[in-house]
This record gives structure tokens, C-alpha cells and sequence, in this order.
């Protein structure tokens, strides 16, 4: 892992990274916590940030970025338009429910939420499920620009969607190498700890900037304020542009399953499962070259062994089986559902899952979901490149994972 070896940049980029070398970019690009939330204010002429439980996040995360980061200016630029754009969030969500405290009444009624090793398959599925018509995901461009709410009428046609697609893609120009990993655009579903991303208490910021203070500060949390946050978010957005079931996704809820039906009692969980060793090798060349956005330091593996090593991999994996084996979340809610079959037998494997829900997947939805397929086989935004290691690498993380793919019955990819 610590040999990861990053991509080589576009000549543009290299350019202002350059030239911002002789820059005094911490001024030039200020990211103080008073003088940002000042600027969202002052963008949005609301005042009210809501709970303040967020704050303690807020400026755990900032700090970090000053002194842990080491960002380039593109790193800062990005960094700050994210903030601002979750600051933003916060306010209008706050100033929505003020105007019309009867969102609250709205209901979330049995979402389904995916989960699962990240690059395991949780993705696909979750774009998969997203062609039936019965579920509605959180699009990326009102993840980004919540108020005032969407609506039925102008969903497909909001001019916010121009300008997130140009902000999420954006990605793709700064490291063209991350469009093999995964696709974005402003009305891609994407995954709830990205839509978290206001609350300032989720995995998605160590999953950008390698701030080892925050990742330590996040893990000792309760996320029961944040994914509350969370579900006000979703009553918004359904509001005016309501959704059967909410169709929900992220890799980080398999280690919150208590949290999640907390949150969401009637929840149906759908956990992926793949070969761990293919999975976690992957995981580490994506978290990599989105560390190379923003910043030219090293990639320090071992400030992220808690996500990366085997032995925390293996232990996390068996954290799950025993939360079930221990009756503390709701079994019957949890379905389980292999790559390996979703890549062998896609429909075959839906259909089996759709079984397991309780009721039967439509035609309509069926053939949704195999067009899907057709126009995005493995490999059409280029091949995603990782190393699994040497032999005897790979046989001591067998020993190590051997628990958890006997009990769900994951086969071996190589």
C-alpha cells in the first residue's frame, strides 16, 4: 500500500500547481471556520445553521486541513467550494423547515439501503436498483443544491444540474485516471456519506484528504445526530418530488447497522459481498488518487490502517457476522448478495433479491435494469489497474478473511 505509485497529472493541472508554489495559498485561498460560515451567510441571506453538534466536526476537519493536508492551490480551491457549497446546504435546509416545519411530517418508509465492502460491488447494485421506478435516489445535483427543494415538474430540467454536473465532473479533468473507478454526474444517485457531507461527521472527508486527526476524532463519534440530519434531508427532497422508497447506498453504513435502523427502523439492508482481498486492493488505489487531487503528499498508508490494513479489514468484516449471530439488528431486514452473481447471472441474482424483499421484480424494471447493463459493461470508462500482492501475501489474508467468506459463502477471484 505504501507503494502506491500516482498518476501522472494533466499538463493544465501541473501548471497551477506550479504556480501556486510561490503563492502564499493559505491566504490566498483562506479556509478559516468564522470567515467561511460568514461567506455562506452572506451568500445565502439565512443565518440559521441548525443543531449545532456539527460544529465540533467543523473545526476538527478544518484544522486538519491546515495542518495535515498539505494542500496544493487546485487542493484549496476545491476544498473551499466544498465547504461553502455544505455550509450553503445546511442553511437552507434549516431555512426550508422554518418556512414549512409540515416537511417534517413527511415519511421515509422502508428505503432500501445498500451497503457493503467498498469496491465490492455496492455501486453497480445501487445504479441497478435505481432503473426501477418504484425507488428514488439522491441525485448528486440535489445532494449539492438542496434548497429549494426539487420538483416533480422541473427534476430533469433544474439549471442546478449544469452547474453540478460541471463541479462533480471536474474530478475526471483534475485526475482523469478516477473515470475508471467511477462515474459521476449530476444525476448519478451517489452515496449517502457524500450527501452527509454537511453534517461535517462522516467518512467522506478522510476519504478526500488525508487528515489522520480528523479519522481519529470521527471513529470515537455518535452518528446518531448526523444520519438524523441525514433523514430531514431526505424529507426534503421528497417533498415536493416525492419517492415511493428511498433507495440509499454507502459502504460506511456496514459498520453502523445499529445507527441505520435507528434511523430507519423499517430499513431494508442489502450487503454486498465480494473477495476481500480483490476489494481492499482496490480501495486503496481509489483512495490514492483522490488524495492526489488535492495534494501532493506522500500516501501515508499507515495513518489509514483502521481502513486498510488486513488484520483491521479482517476483524471489521468479523465485527459483522457476530452483530448478526448477536440478534442486535433485525436479520430478517438484512439481505445478502454476491458479486459473483451479479457478474455471472445479473438477472438471476436480482430477481432472487427482489424474492427476498418480499415481492416480485416487474418486467419493466427487469428490462431497466439488463439496458443498464448493456450500455455500461466493466471497463467502458477504462480499466481500473490494482495489485493484489505476492503469493504469500495473499495466503496469510486468506487465514485472515476465511471466517467471513465461509459464512457468507464468497468465492475466491483468483
Amino acid at each position: 500500500m505504501s507503494n502506491w505509485t500516482p498518476p501522472e497529472r494533466p499538463e493544465w493541472v501541473a501548471k497551477v500547481i506550479e504556480e501556486g508554489e510561490h503563492m502564499d495559498i493559505k491566504r490566498v485561498v483562506p479556509l478559516n471556520p468564522d470567515e467561511l460560515m460568514a461567506t455562506a451567510i452572506e451568500a445565502t441571506g439565512f443565518s440559521d445553521f441548525g443543531a449545532d453538534y456539527w460544529l465540533e466536526g467543523f473545526h476538527v476537519f478544518i484544522d486538519a486541513l491546515e495542518n495535515e493536508a498539505e494542500l496544493h492551490l487546485l487542493g484549496r480551491l476545491m476544498a473551499r467550494s466544498d465547504i461553502l457549497n455544505w455550509l450553503q446546504a445546511r442553511l437552507g435546509i434549516e431555512a426550508a423547515y422554518a418556512q414549512h416545519p409540515e416537511i417534517e411530517d413527511e415519511v421515509i418508509d422502508s428505503p432500501v439501503v445498500v451497503t457493503g465492502l467498498p469496491r465490492a460491488g455496492t455501486s453497480i447494485l445501487f445504479e441497478l436498483l435505481a432503473q426501477d421506478t418504484q425507488f428514488g435516489s439522491p441525485r448528486n445535483w440535489e445532494i449539492v443544491f438542496p434548497y429549494p427543494p426539487p420538483e416533480t415538474a422541473t427534476y430533469h430540467t433544474d439549471p442546478r444540474i449544469e452547474q453540478c454536473e460541471q463541479l462533480v465532473t471536474q474530478w475526471n479533468r483534475v485526475t482523469p485516471t478516477f473515470a475508471a473507478m467511477h462515474e459521476l454526474g449530476a444525476e448519478i444517485p451517489n452515496e449517502c456519506i457524500v450527501a452527509m457531507s454537511y453534517t461535517f461527521l462522516t467518512e467522506n472527508l478522510p476519504g478526500q484528504y488525508q487528515i489522520p486527526s480528523y479519522n481519529a476524532w470521527y471513529y470515537q463519534q455518535d452518528l446518531r445526530p448526523a444520519y438524523a440530519d441525514y433523514k430531514r434531508m431526505l424529507k426534503l427532497l421528497q417533498w415536493k418530488n416525492p419517492r415511493k422508497h428511498w433507495l440509499l447506498k454507502a459502504p460506511s453504513h456496514l459498520g453502523n447497522l445499529p445507527v441505520v435502523f435507528d434511523t430507519f427502523p423499517d430499513a431494508r439492508v442489502v450487503i454486498t459481498h465480494r473477495d476481500p482481498i480483490v476489494a481492499q486492493a482496490s480501495v486503496t488505489n481509489l483512495l490514492g488518487t483522490l488524495y492526489w487531487m488535492r495534494s501532493s503528499q506522500a500516501f501515508d498508508a499507515g495513518a489509514f490502517e483502521n481502513l486498510m490494513t488486513p488484520e483491521a479489514g479482517a476483524a471489521r468484516l468479523n465485527g459483522v457476522v457476530d452483530l448478526l449471530e448477536g440478534g442486535t439488528v433485525p436479520t430478517p431486514q438484512i439481505h445478502h448478495f454476491l458479486y459473483a452473481d451479479l457478474v455471472s447471472t445479473p438477472a438471476e441474482a436480482l430477481t432472487r433479491l427482489y424474492q427476498e424483499f418480499g415481492e416480485p421484480i416487474t418486467a419493466d424494471a427487469l428490462t431497466a435494469m439488463q439496458s443498464y447493463l448493456e450500455h455500461k459493461p466493466q471497463g467502458k470508462f477504462g480499466k481500473h489497474n490494482y495489485s493484489i500482492g505476492e503469493q504469500q501475501e495473499i495466503e496469510r489474508k486468506r487465514g485472515l478473511y476465511q471466517r467471513y467468506q465461509s459464512y457468507f459463502g464468497i468465492p475466491n477471484e483468483f
